[in-house]
């Protein structure tokens, strides 16, 4: 199956920057992504998305990023279950981003940034088995 998820926002806070026990950077931030309607008064409403950026593009994202920035995130959405304070079991969506990119105004802070490097490539395990040539489908 395929998954892709491509969004634009703003950063809702600075990113953290952490490192995992092996010392692999990890950098997690929060965008708020407009809706395309407004509410009977007006507004826009928003909606949030927790992201997190592994390795060089995490540590690229927490260098050259902060609140308010805008961005282009693109990437997967992954859940994960956790247990909290309080014993209760809860799920979270996040998306794990395979790039993120520079989307502002065109003002003058945002010329001569670099280009963000690329997520890793992730190696997959290949669940098929190569058939020789001229032989029959097996359908």
């Amino acid at each position: 199956m395929y998954q892709k998820v491509i969004m634009m926002g703003r950063l809702a806070a600075d990113p953290e920057l952490r490192q995992t026990p092996s010392g692999v950077s990890a950098a997690t931030f929060a965008i708020a992504v407009d809706r395309q309607y407004a509410d009977k008064d007006g507004k826009r409403q928003a909606d949030f998305f927790n992201i997190v950026a592994w390795r060089e593009l995490g540590e690229f994202v927490a260098k050259y990023f902060c609140k308010g920035k805008p961005c282009l995130v693109d990437g997967r959405i992954e859940t994960r279950t956790y247990t909290d304070k309080n014993g209760i079991k809860r799920k979270l969506y996040e998306v794990i981003a395979q790039s993120v990119r520079f989307c502002g105004d065109g003002s003058k802070t945002d010329k001569g940034l670099p280009e963000a490097p690329p997520a890793p490539k992730q190696t997959e395990q290949e669940d098929f088995t190569e058939m020789p040539p001229g032989d029959d489908l097996p359908f």
